[in-house]
């Protein structure tokens, strides 16, 4: 089957993109820190600070989306609540990085942004549950209720030819 390749693609991709988002903003903040230069007036050391706790925020929430791709692939069981959430607001995330990387960087950031969707929309369909929500909770026993599996109608006797 495709599912459990696609989930450990999907974390090593995952985990790869925290460390290489994490690395870019804490560089970036380490390049407007030894610029000593203001933008509109704005403190380099509050843009360098900012820079570097954005990096950490979204390097841990691409490693937390890659930890629950892993525990997918360990599992082989499809993501529930909060992981399924997670997956789902990483697809938006690289839904709209994508578009940007499109205006601003280039042909090659879009195609791995559109690639790293498509993995995740991806893994989130091949692990799609089959029995619809009518199975979810079956109906409750007790009084009033009616059985559950009630006697089969059968059709009245046919007229007989007099």
């Amino acid at each position: 089957m495709v599912r459990r390749p696609v989930a450990w693609i999907l974390a090593v991709v995952l985990f790869a993109e925290a460390v290489g988002v994490a690395a870019l903003n804490w560089f970036l903040g380490i390049v407007v820190d030894r610029q000593d230069m203001s933008l509109a007036g704005l403190d380099p050391d509050a843009m360098s600070v900012g820079s570097k706790a954005g990096g950490v925020v979204f390097g841990l929430y691409f490693a937390l989306c890659g930890v629950v791709a892993l525990l997918v692939a360990l599992r082989d069981r499809a993501p529930a609540g909060l992981g399924r959430v997670l997956l789902i607001s990483v697809a938006v995330v690289h839904g709209l990085l994508g578009a940007f990387a499109w205006a601003m960087v280039g042909t090659g950031a879009f195609l791995f942004m559109v690639a790293v969707l498509g993995l995740v929309v991806l893994l989130l369909m091949t692990y799609d549950r089959l029995a619809g929500p009518s199975d979810a909770a079956p109906a409750p026993e007790g009084p009033g209720q009616p059985d559950k599996d009630p006697a089969p109608i059968t059709p009245p006797p046919a007229p007989s030819p007099s």
